[in-house]
């Protein structure tokens, strides 16, 4: 976070960064003005994404019982930016603090029902269904996104689509952090108590069901709490992709795959690689700047891949 402050077109070296910070948010001058106006919201709010993101990544692979889940992968992504774009283009709600956020919701929500109810057809689920009932999902959002970045009329919605499908946290400003900070809190906090069900449905739906837990309404509680942060989180950064992917698997090698100590580091580690990535992004092409969905989408296909041929050896060509 320090090097996300410190770096961009104006370089300021570390210590002052750590006067500035310990002078407080009222101290004068351009350097002050740089630090706690302009990179200290978007840092914070990438920490907060990357870290939301990771813990629902998580959540999700547990829910399916998949180690290709994620959020982008299984749609949700998808489905918040599509609710999101719809609002911003037809005007209804926009200009309400909980208009964005809620259709984010909606559409994250229903894109997670449908894949689910698609790759769980005939009783079974398999990493090759999940993926094409993901895919499918995708591409009729992004049609739909298309569909409405083709009719959108005024400029100013052309440039609020392409960032909702690009990601980005330029945008970041201190009165839109309160939300998706408060979003992520109190559904870590929520999701560390349910972790022993959690650890239950990750070792089997039957033996889960054996020792008391209702797996469908608990999938379905659970299922409704990640949509509602992803949907939150989308409305404030766009379609950030595959953080959700590769940071679980990260931290399973550091603490193991118990979900009580698992989601806070998937937290943590999720914010510094958003972090990571958004200063890349920064400076990669200074001045100009990269949408950090690019940026972490050329670390996260090559993973993907990498998951994908370990999963479909582990199950088989018919898998």
């Amino acid at each position: 976070m320090v090097a996300g402050l410190a770096l961009g077109p104006v370089r300021i070296a570390p210590g002052r960064v750590l006067d500035v910070l310990l002078a407080g948010p009222g101290g004068r001058g351009a350097l002050a003005s740089i630090v706690w106006d302009v990179r200290m919201p978007r840092v914070l709010l990438g920490a907060v994404v990357g870290a939301g993101l990771a813990v629902s990544g998580a959540v999700l692979q547990a829910l399916v019982r998949n180690a290709l889940a994620d959020p982008f992968l299984l749609g949700a992504s998808s489905g918040a930016s599509a609710g999101a774009v719809l609002v911003i283009v037809l005007g209804v709600g926009a200009g309400t603090a909980a208009g964005l956020p809620l259709a984010a919701f909606a559409g994250s929500l229903a894109a997670l029902v449908a894949v689910y109810a698609l790759a769980r057809r005939g009783g079974t689920m398999t990493t090759g269904r999940l993926i094409l009932a993901g895919v499918a999902v995708q591409y009729v959002l992004s049609a739909l996104t298309s569909l409405v970045l083709v009719l959108a009329a005024h400029p100013d919605q052309l440039r609020s689509v392409l960032f909702w499908t690009l990601g980005g946290l330029g945008g970041a400003r201190w009165d839109e952090l309160a939300l998706p900070a408060a979003a992520l809190l109190a559904s870590t906090a929520v999701l560390v108590t349910l972790a022993r069900p959690l650890d239950l449905l990750l070792a089997g739906e039957e033996g889960a069901r054996t020792l008391g837990l209702d797996t469908g309404r608990f999938r379905a509680a659970v299922f409704v709490l990640a949509s509602l942060v992803i949907g939150v989180l989308v409305a404030c950064s766009g379609a950030i992709g595959f953080v959700g992917l590769m940071v679980p698997h990260a931290a399973r090698m550091v603490v193991g795959a118990g979900h009580r100590a698992l989601l806070p580091v998937c937290a943590l580690a999720g914010a510094v690689f958003l972090s990571l990535a958004d200063l890349l992004a920064r400076t990669a092409a200074a001045p100009g700047e990269i949408p950090v969905g690019v940026v972490t989408a050329l670390a996260g296909g090559p993973f993907f891949l990498w998951m994908l041929r370990r999963s479909t050896r582990s199950e088989g060509v018919t898998g």
